[in-house]
This record gives structure tokens, C-alpha cells and sequence, in this order.
């Protein structure tokens, strides 16, 4: 194939496993390690290539199979080679949520760099952003060991904490979380994530618990299983304000529309590699904010590339919470150097030209 012939974009993708330090225990079972593909974006332009980095990281009970994810990809690249278009890239990896967010990063990556443009500014269109705030994510344990987790954390500088419920029975969970109040006192904020893994009877006590005893815990997240949006509402109503109720697993499964007209959630978990992208992450975020129910960003325990990606969303979206970015510390190794630092329960948003990513792709 002449230079003339040869097609202007290329698409790589390479499989990567990256363990855990140690498994992250939640409601929905046990996290080892994360398996997905890196891809690389080149964009061939006269003399000049300019590069953008994507992730695919399937999780099951969330995106494809990964299996399934390196089938669109494969479809994605071979569209490319084919001398299509990046839009046509990214129709080839529709319906694989996790391949369509490594697609759509590399892509939008590779335009902000081209640009010059930290990813952030160029989503957004908007002022720069120096952080944004972040939460740590504890996982299940015994009151002891939750607490000294937590205080651990908080020592760390974060002033907000996620801590994993549901796999014990609602009074332990409720132990904990009591536990954990009196070692880091009454400055820190507390959410709890159950995973879906409550009853009604289980989550109205949970959640008339830490309100009349004063446990002061923030959000309640997906107490529910997600089909269960008449339950979530009647909890909603039950906290009264005293609490807020994030939908995350009930958001993929009934989308923004009916989460809404039922009234089920203060707060919405966006997850962009379960939703397809940051752009489509971004689009819901300003979605739900005009219908009045606040958006939350966070990983799905995510390589560099992805969680770099999650951060210039968070900073792309006004006024958010502290979201769950803070995760690359529960992985035992990465695809390379984290642009990200995390200081004073805040992630400092890199300035580089696009994700801000170096090193990562090895030839």
C-alpha cells in the first residue's frame, strides 16, 4: 500500500491483567484483578502522528464480557483499516460499553492533544480546573478493621469515605459504620454502598439507624437491587432529606427518564466505562442536573487510562460531590506512571495536552 493509499487513522489494542494489592470485598462478590485492553490511537496527518491512549476494562455484572469487548474492538480497529471513520470506529464498538469507552478516550485523547488542550478543557469548553474532590472506598471487614481502614484513609487527607455493606448481616454493617464514626469523629463524611444487596426491611433500618442515632452518613447508595425503583423512592421519601439515595447499578439498568419519574434518587453514579464513554457520561451529568438530581462520577477500579479519563470528566462537570476516583491505590501494579495526584482529599487534574498520559504504550 502506497502513503497515498494507507488509511489515516490506526487503532492498536493490547490485553493487559492488572491484580489487586488485596481484594476489594463488596456485595457483589470479590475483586482479584482487573483484565482489559490499552489501545492506542494514531492519527497520521502529512508528516505529523499525533497519538491518543483508550481502556477497555470489562467488569462483569456491569459491561461485556471480555471476550465480547475484544470482538468490538477488533470490529472497531478493522473499521479504521477500512478507511473509515472515527465515527465509524466508534459504531463498530456500539453495544460493548467497555470497548466503546477505550474507543471514544483514544479518540477524544487524540483530538485534545492534537489541539493542544488538557482533555478536561476540550470536553468542556470550559474555565480551568485545578481539583476535584474525591472520596476513599473501604472495603468489607470486621468494625476494627473498617475503622482502622478509614482512619488510615483520613490520615491520608481524605475527608470523605465509601465504605462497602451488604456481605454481613444489616446490624454488623450498621456496627461498622458506628464503629467507624467514633475512631474518625464527626468531621469526616461517611456513605455506604450495599451493592443492591439489602431488602426494603433491611435498608429501612440501616437507614432509620443512621439518622436517629446520629451515625451521620451522606448517601445510602444502591441499597436496593436495581430493579426496585418504587423501593428506592419509598426509601428516598423515608430519609426524609436526612440522607441522600445514589442509584448506580438501577441507573444502567432503567435508564435517566425512569429513575426520575419514579423519583428514586437524589444522586446519580455515573460510571463512564459502564456507560460508554465520558461523552456519554458528560451528556447524562447535564441531563440529570436540569431535572434536579445531582451527578457523581467514579470508577469501575480502573487502569490510569480510564481513571485519568474519569478525572477530566469530573473536572468537564460544575459543582460535583466527591466522586469515586481515588482507586489507583487498590491496584498492585498499573500501565504506567499516574499523572494524577491525589492531595487533601483531591485529585489534582493534570494540564498536559489530553489525558496527560506518558509511558504507557511499549513498543
Amino acid at each position: 500500500m502506497s502513503g497515498d493509499d494507507a488509511p489515516r487513522f490506526e487503532l492498536e489494542y493490547r490485553r493487559f491483567s492488572l491484580p489487586l494489592r488485596e481484594p476489594l470485598e463488596t456485595a457483589s462478590g470479590s475483586i482479584d484483578a482487573r483484565e482489559g485492553f490499552l489501545l492506542r490511537l494514531a492519527d497520521r496527518t502529512g508528516d505529523d502522528t499525533t497519538v491518543g491512549y483508550g481502556e477497555a476494562t470489562p467488569l462483569s455484572g456491569w459491561t461485556e464480557p471480555l471476550a465480547d469487548c475484544e470482538d468490538a474492538l477488533e470490529r472497531a480497529s478493522r473499521a479504521l483499516r477500512d478507511r473509515g471513520t472515527l465515527e465509524d470506529a466508534l459504531e463498530a464498538a456500539a453495544g460493548a460499553s467497555a470497548a466503546r469507552h477505550g474507543v471514544s478516550l483514544a479518540i477524544t485523547d487524540c483530538r485534545a492533544t492534537g489541539e493542544a488542550t488538557p482533555l478536561y478543557r476540550y470536553v468542556g469548553q470550559g474555565p480551568m480546573v485545578g481539583r476535584v474532590p474525591v472520596n476513599a472506598t473501604i472495603g468489607d471487614g470486621s468494625p476494627k478493621e473498617t475503622a482502622h481502614r478509614t482512619a488510615n484513609a483520613v490520615q491520608r487527607g481524605f475527608d470523605c469515605c465509601k465504605l462497602k455493606v451488604g456481605r454481613r448481616p444489616v446490624s454488623a454493617d450498621i456496627e461498622r459504620i458506628r464503629r467507624t464514626r467514633e475512631v474518625v469523629g464527626p468531621d469526616v463524611e461517611l456513605r455506604v454502598d450495599a451493592n443492591e444487596a439489602w431488602t426494603f426491611d433491611e435498608a429501612a433500618q440501616a437507614i432509620d439507624t443512621f439518622v436517629d442515632d446520629g451515625l451521620g452518613v451522606s448517601i445510602v447508595e444502591q441499597p436496593l437491587p436495581a430493579g426496585a425503583l418504587k423501593g428506592h423512592a419509598e426509601l428516598r421519601e423515608r430519609a426524609a432529606g436526612e440522607l441522600s439515595i445514589a442509584l448506580d447499578e438501577g441507573l444502567l439498568e432503567h435508564g435517566v427518564d425512569a429513575v426520575c419519574e419514579a423519583q428514586a434518587a437524589d444522586i446519580l453514579v455515573l460510571k463512564p466505562m459502564a456507560l460508554g464513554g465520558i461523552d456519554i457520561a458528560r451528556k447524562i451529568a447535564a441531563w440529570v442536573t436540569e431535572l434536579g438530581v445531582r451527578p457523581l462520577v467514579t470508577t469501575t477500579i480502573d487502569g490510569v487510562v480510564a481513571r485519568t479519563g474519569a478525572v477530566h470528566l469530573a473536572a468537564a462537570i460544575p459543582n460535583l460531590p466527591a466522586c469515586g476516583l481515588a482507586t489507583g491505590d487498590l491496584l498492585a501494579d498499573d500501565l504506567g506512571r499516574d499523572p494524577v495526584l491525589l492531595e487533601n482529599g483531591a485529585a489534582v487534574v493534570p494540564q498536559a495536552k489530553g489525558l496527560g498520559i506518558e509511558g504507557v504504550w511499549h513498543e
